[in-house]
C-alpha cells in the first residue's frame, strides 16, 4: 500500500475511532443521573419498559375488536357481542395505562432534569472553584467552561431518556417484528429500509451542528459581554455619555446575524434533506399499505389482521426510526458531554501545602530572587526581586504602571506561583503553608475590589466567612476602615442592602464603597499581614490622612504592604520600594530617597508641584 492511500486510510480510522470514543461518556452519564435520584432513575426505567410493551399489545387487541365486531354482524350472537365489549374495554384500560405510562415518564424526566441542572452546575462551580487565577485569564479555557455550562446542564438528561427510549423502542420493534413475521418475513425488512432515510438524515448534520457551536464559543462571550455593557447600572453612566449604545447595539446585532447565518444554512440543509429522505420513508410505508390492503382483498388475511398489519407497519417504522434517531441523537449528546468531562477531568495541581505555622516564627515576609512571567508572555513580569518584610514594619512599593506592583501582590497572596525564586513566611515557603493557614493570616484589599450585591454587613463580612455574622466583629472592622459613620446613618444599618440589582437596594458613592472594602480587610483580627493595593484612591484627603495614621497604630508585629501613587502616603512607610520593568531599581525610607535624588525624587517632586 502507497503512502498516499494509506494517509487517507489513517485518517478515517482515525474518525471513526473518536466517532465511537464519544459513545464512552454514555456510561458517565448513566452514573450521574443514577447518583442524581435513583428513585426518579428506577421509575423513568420502569415506566419505559412498560411503555415499550404496551403498543404492540395494544395494536393485537385491535386487531381482536375488528374481527369479533365482524363476526357478531354474521352471527348477531350476544356472547360475540359480549365478547367485542370486553376487548374494547380491554383496549381501553391499555390506552389509559399507556397514557398514565407517558404522563409518568413526563413528570419524572421534569424532575430529574432540574436536579440533574442544579447538580451539574454544582459540579461546574466545584471545579471552578479549584482552579487557579490564571485559568480564568486564559481565553481558550474560559471558552471550555463556557461551553460545559452552556449546553451540558440538559444533556445528561438528554442522554439518559435517549438510552431509555432506545430500550423502549427495541423492545416495541421486536414484538412488531415478530407480528409482522407472521403475514411475512419480507415485511419486517421492509420495515427496517423505510426507517434508515431519517437515520442518515439526522447523523449527517449531529456532528456539523456540535462543531458550529464549539468553535464559536469567542463571539458569544462577545455577545454576553456586550449584553452586560448596554444594560448594567456600573456602565450605564458612561455608555449615555460617550453615546456608546448605537455603536454597541450595531455590534451586537452584527455577531447575531453572522451566527444567524451560519445557523440559518444548518438548519435549511438539515430540513432540506429530512424532507427529501423523509418522501423515500413515505414512499415504502405505503408501498407496504397497498401490499397489506391487495393481501386482504385476495382474503389472504382477515379485515382485523389487516387493520393490525398496517398499525403495526406504520409504528413499527416510528419505533425503528426512533431507534436510529436516538442513536444519532446519542452520538450529539456525547459530543456536548465531551465539552463537560474535558473540563471536569482536566488536571489541576494541588496546592494544598500542610505547615501552619513558620519554621522560624518572626522572619516576616522574603522574596528570594523572584521571577514572573504570566503564561504566553515572553517578557517578565517581575525578576529577580529580592525583599524582606519584618513584623512591625510597613514597605510601600511605588512605581509607573505595568512595574510589576500588583502581579508581586498576587504572588505574595499566592494567586499565582513565582516562575523563578520563592517567597517565604517565617522561613517556609508559602506553596507549603496550608492554604486556610496562609489566608488567615492575610487581609487584602485589592485596587478593583468587588462591589457585592449583599447587605452591608455582608460586605465587610466576607473578609471572613467563618465570622460573617459575628456583629460585634463587624461593627469593629467598620469603625478601622472608616465605615462606621454613614453605615450607622442608614436606615437599617449593617441590614442594608447595598447596589441597585435587588429591591430597595442602595447604591454607595466610589469612596463609601472603598471604605467597606477596607473594612473588609480589616475583618481578620488574627491577620498579621495587611496588604493594600491603593486602599484610598477614591478618598478625601482628610480620610486618607486617619486611615495611615490608624495604620501607624497598628498591633504590634503587623506587616504592611502598600501601593499608592498617593506620595503623601507613601512617605509614610518605613521602606519605599521602586519598581521599573518589573525590577527593585531603589529602595530605602523617604529620606533616603530624596537623598539619592533618583527615581522616587523625581516623582515625589512633580507630584509635589501640584500642590504648589
Amino acid at each position: 500500500m502507497t503512502a498516499s492511500k494509506a494517509a487517507p486510510q489513517a485518517e478515517e480510522v482515525g474518525l471513526l475511532r473518536r466517532s465511537l470514543g464519544v459513545f464512552l461518556y454514555t456510561r458517565r452519564a448513566l452514573e450521574l443521573v443514577w447518583a442524581t435520584s435513583r428513585k426518579l432513575t428506577v421509575a423513568l426505567a420502569s415506566l419505559t419498559l412498560i411503555a415499550g410493551l404496551l403498543p404492540p399489545v395494544v395494536a393485537w387487541v385491535g386487531a381482536q375488536i375488528v374481527d369479533a365486531v365482524l363476526q357478531t354482524i354474521d352471527t348477531g350472537l350476544l356472547d360475540d357481542k359480549r365478547a367485542t365489549l370486553a376487548w374494547i374495554g380491554l383496549e381501553a384500560l391499555l390506552v389509559v395505562s399507556l397514557a398514565a405510562c407517558r404522563k409518568g415518564l413526563d413528570t419524572s424526566q421534569s424532575l430529574l432534569r432540574a436536579l440533574l441542572g442544579h447538580r451539574v452546575n454544582m459540579l461546574i462551580l466545584d471545579k471552578a472553584q479549584s482552579l487557579e487565577l490564571e485559568h480564568f485569564e486564559d481565553a481558550e479555557l474560559y471558552d471550555r467552561m463556557t461551553q460545559a455550562r452552556r449546553e451540558a446542564s440538559s444533556r445528561p438528561l438528554s442522554l439518559v431518556r435517549r438510552s431509555f427510549g432506545l430500550v423502549q423502542n427495541a423492545l416495541s420493534l421486536a414484538s412488531f417484528g415478530a407480528l409482522l413475521a407472521a403475514y411475512s418475513p419480507l415485511a419486517v425488512l421492509l420495515l427496517a429500509v423505510a426507517a434508515v432515510p431519517a437515520f442518515i438524515s439526522e447523523t449527517r448534520f449531529s456532528g456539523a451542528a456540535f462543531r458550529l457551536f464549539k468553535w464559536r464559543s469567542p463571539e458569544k462571550r462577545k455577545q454576553s459581554y456586550l449584553e452586560v455593557v448596554i444594560a448594567r447600572e456600573d456602565y450605564a453612566k458612561e455608555v449615555k455619555l460617550l453615546q456608546l449604545g448605537p455603536l454597541l447595539v450595531e455590534r451586537y446585532d452584527t455577531i447575531f446575524r453572522k451566527l444567524y447565518k451560519e445557523d440559518r444554512s444548518l438548519t435549511l440543509r438539515r430540513g432540506g434533506w429530512g424532507f427529501g429522505l423523509g418522501l423515500l420513508s413515505s414512499a415504502t410505508l405505503y408501498g407496504a399499505y397497498i401490499w397489506v390492503a391487495l393481501s386482504a382483498m385476495a382474503t389472504l388475511i382477515t379485515l382485523g389482521q389487516m387493520t393490525m398489519y398496517l398499525m403495526v407497519f406504520k409504528q413499527g417504522q416510528g419505533a425503528f426510526s426512533a431507534i436510529l434517531q436516538a442513536i444519532g441523537g446519542m452520538y450529539e449528546d456525547n459530543l456536548y458531554l465531551s465539552n463537560l468531562y474535558a473540563f471536569l477531568d482536566m488536571p489541576v495541581e494541588s496546592d494544598e501545602g500542610t505547615a501552619t505555622q513558620g519554621s522560624h516564627p518572626g522572619d516576616g515576609m522574603r522574596f528570594e530572587g523572584v521571577g514572573f512571567t504570566y503564561p504566553g508572555a515572553s517578557t517578565p513580569a517581575l525578576a529577580d526581586v529580592n525583599l524582606h518584610l519584618q513584623p512591625g514594619r510597613r514597605l510601600a512599593l511605588v512605581g509607573h504602571n505595568g512595574s510589576g506592583k500588583t502581579t508581586l501582590i498576587k504572588l505574595l497572596t499566592r494567586l499565582y506561583q513565582p516562575t523563578e525564586g520563592q517567597i517565604r513566611l517565617d522561613g517556609t515557603p508559602l506553596e507549603d503553608w496550608q492554604p486556610e493557614a496562609l489566608r488567615k493570616r492575610l487581609g487584602v484589599i485589592f485596587q478593583d475590589f468587588v462591589h457585592y450585591q449583599l447587605t452591608v454587613g455582608e460586605n465587610i463580612g466576607v473578609g471572613d466567612v467563618p465570622n460573617i455574622d459575628d456583629e460585634p466583629r463587624l461593627m469593629h472592622a467598620a469603625e478601622k476602615g472608616m465605615a462606621k459613620p454613614f453605615i450607622d446613618g442608614m436606615p437599617q444599618g449593617h441590614e442594608t442592602q447595598l447596589g441597585s440589582w435587588f429591591k430597595n437596594g442602595r447604591e454607595l458613592s466610589v469612596g463609601q464603597w472603598q471604605k467597606i472594602a477596607l473594612s473588609r480587610a480589616f475583618m481578620r483580627d488574627e491577620a498579621d499581614i495587611l496588604v493594600l493595593d491603593e486602599p484610598t484612591a477614591s478618598m478625601d484627603a482628610e480620610a486618607e490622612a486617619e486611615i495611615f495614621q490608624r495604620l501607624t497604630d497598628q498591633a504590634e508585629g503587623q506587616m504592611t504592604l502598600l501601593i499608592s501613587h498617593r506620595f503623601s502616603t507613601v512617605r509614610m512607610a518605613d521602606d519605599i520600594v521602586v519598581l521599573d520593568g518589573g525590577r527593585i531599581i531603589e529602595r530605602g525610607d523617604h529620606a533616603e530617597l530624596m537623598a539619592k535624588k533618583g527615581r522616587y525624587a523625581h516623582m515625589f517632586s512633580l507630584q509635589a508641584k501640584g500642590y504648589q
